[in-house]
């Protein structure tokens, strides 16, 4: 058996950002902080889907550069290998949510440049 506790999540920016909290064999758990105007880089994965399990706040979830989904609490999304997601904190209040990677597959973030309003990128 594991254990975290995700008001122990060390942050990658420090104060915000993805944080891993529990790692195994079948799947990596983590939690995600951003604050108002905070960004997730578009990018995909091309080895495991992602889950996204929303515990607070509301952001604009991008698929493939063309669907905006509001996440808001209580929400569940899951993002298949290959599909590019982005998210994004539109709104004035901090928003957090439990991630979920399987299989883990250390090193398969591939971020691709993009931001809304813009043409989407070739694909990868």
């Amino acid at each position: 058996m594991q254990q975290a506790n995700l008001g122990e999540a060390a942050y990658r920016e420090g104060s915000w950002g993805p944080a891993y909290v529990l790692q195994a064999p079948g799947s990596d758990i983590g939690v995600l902080l951003l604050r108002p105007g905070d960004a997730v880089p578009n990018h995909l994965h091309h080895h495991c889907d992602e889950t996204f399990v929303v515990l607070e706040g509301r952001a604009t979830l991008w698929i493939d550069c063309r669907d905006a989904h509001v996440l808001e609490t209580e929400h569940i999304y899951r993002c298949e290998a290959g599909e590019m997601h982005h998210l994004v904190n539109d709104s004035d209040a901090d928003f957090r949510c439990l991630f979920i990677k399987a299989p883990p597959s250390p090193g398969d973030t591939i971020v691709i440049p993009w931001t809304p309003g813009t043409p989407p990128p070739p694909p990868q």
